[in-house]
């Protein structure tokens, strides 16, 4: 085996287990006969109509996973479907509800095709009102791995959700999306999650993560057995408003328990292909997956390679396909938060965890509260803030006094979780401003004192901190009695804090 072989295979946790690897794709090749990795390639015709109000609807697009058609001018579809896809489904269209069961969306039907044939209708029903407002928010890594997770879940997430989208009205709009790691591989706490699906009143899509595979599967194909039976295809889309949503899964199982890399199949690429072409270019665009494309973890670590589980290997293919689009790519997986502008027409949100650091305390592990993201639409425009559990929508950054960060000890430092550019971050001694503070790429200092040395976390002792770069500091006047904080997002929005002596 060569070097570089040896290199990949270590960097994905295979290196010694015997696993052979095919240059050209670069993927493990599992070991099967050949009758047993012939896939079932009976051609079925299916058919239905989407209605409202008994009503066709027109221009829907409906897939099976692998072909896309539109509805005709009465609703009706007729597709050919290959035996190897599991379900027919929608992308429900704009000005109409979002089909669900309990909170959990459900826009598909399972394939049970009857002497080659199946039949699916899909009934809509009309919104009461104009969508092109609307709100969103995303749930990364709820990651519940005992009933003590799930019970506290239900009593700080779920109620804090419930009253943010309270404080917006009875009107508004609101959907929400659960970006992976619903569960920590124990499949009992689903129903705790879809219990705290159903309790925010509003409907959810569900992305599936690496906590949320069947780990016995023999090969990516099957790790998603359960998934879809709860929530149905791992890949689709949908539309609100002015905005086309597209749910991915790009989290690919290599047949070893918890091995995994980053990387999106030729059958979905193909498919979002299809999907794009009914969407007009210049349309703003929703990517939601599990792993983010990309972060700058491996810069900040100073480590040579991106870490195969950490970012999508294949990411340049999915930007080539969002290149006529306006797109926001929303993803968990990484336990931080992380705001990133990767092309001119891509910003991607890489968001720190409802579960925290695995539910160890209050804080993810650098530094940014245990929350998410809360996405406010107005036509094909997005504007957004990270909402921490058990704060006020005006906690967006920590103030830390001097001597806080062992390498800067005469500054003041502040971490500011949703940072990205384009904000500006100043500070004032008794009133009087004295400039931008700098940007600085450091460890939280709540985050080390809560997860490192002898104040290791009891229930994850292998929790630590982790490097961030919205940390900043600015050297600071022994004298001054109070220091304020003012930080400016890219949308103006300001917020305060203030350090007395």
């Amino acid at each position: 085996m060569s070097q570089q072989r040896r290199t990949f295979l270590k960097s994905i946790g295979l290196a010694g287990l015997g696993v052979t690897l095919d240059v050209n794709l670069g993927l493990a090749q599992p070991k099967t006969t050949a009758a047993a990795a012939s896939p079932e390639t009976a051609v079925a015709a299916l058919s239905g109509k989407v209605h409202a109000g008994g009503q066709g609807v027109a221009g829907v697009a409906v897939t099976d996973g692998l072909s896309v058609v539109l509805t005709d001018a009465k609703g009706q579809y007729t597709l050919e479907s290959n035996g190897a896809t599991e379900f027919v489904y929608i992308s429900v269209p704009r000005g109409y509800e979002f089909p669900h069961e309990q909170g959990v969306a459900r826009f598909y039907r399972k394939k049970e095709p009857v002497k080659g044939r199946f039949k699916a209708d899909f009934e809509l029903h009309k919104l009461a009102q104009d969508d092109s407002q609307h709100n969103f928010i995303v749930w990364a890594d709820p990651q519940m791995i005992s009933k003590a997770d799930a019970a506290e879940f239900k009593a700080t997430a779920v109620p804090d959700t419930q009253k943010l989208i309270a404080s917006y009205g009875a009107n508004t709009l609101f959907h929400g999306i659960g970006c992976g790691d619903l569960v920590w591989d124990h499949f009992e706490i689903f129903e705790d999650y879809k219990e705290g699906v159903a309790s925010t009143g509003i409907p959810f899509f569900q992305v599936i993560g690496n906590h949320d595979m069947d780990l016995t599967a023999r090969a990516d194909e099957g790790s998603a057995d359960t998934f879809k039976k709860l929530f149905g295809p791992t890949y689709y889309s949908f539309n609100r408003g002015e905005i086309h949503y597209v749910v991915l899964d790009d989290v690919f199982f290599i047949g070893a328990a918890k091995k995994y890399i980053g990387y999106l199949t030729e059958r979905q690429l193909a498919w979002l292909e299809q999907d794009l072409a009914h969407v007009k270019a210049g349309t703003t665009v929703v990517v939601s997956l599990h792993i983010p494309p990309y972060t700058r973890q491996h810069l900040r670590n100073k480590d040579k390679e991106e870490p195969m589980g950490g970012v999508v290997a294949n990411r340049q293919e999915l930007y080539r396909l969002l290149k006529p689009y306006k797109a926001h790519i929303m993803s968990g997986h990484t336990h931080f938060n992380e705001v990133l502008q990767t092309a001119d027409n891509v910003t991607e949100h890489v968001h720190g965890t409802v579960c925290g650091a695995w539910w160890t305390g209050p804080i993810c592990t650098d530094g940014t509260p245990g929350g998410y993201g809360v996405y406010e639409v107005r036509g094909s425009e997005l504007k957004w803030y990270y909402k921490a559990i058990g704060q006020e929508r005006s906690h967006q950054f920590r103030i830390y006094p001097k001597g806080s960060l062992p390498e800067r000890p005469n500054d003041l430092v502040v971490n500011v979780w949703n940072w990205d550019p384009t904000w500006k971050v100043a500070w004032f001694e008794d009133g009087v401003r004295k400039g931008n503070m700098t940007q600085h790429t450091g460890l939280d200092p709540l985050s080390v004192r809560l997860h490192a040395g002898p104040a290791l976390p009891a229930k994850h002792k292998w929790v630590d901190p982790t490097l961030t770069e919205h940390l900043f500091v600015a050297s600071v006047s022994g004298q001054a009695k109070e220091i304020r904080v003012e930080v400016t997002d890219r949308f103006g929005q300001v917020y305060t804090d203030t350090l007395t002596a």
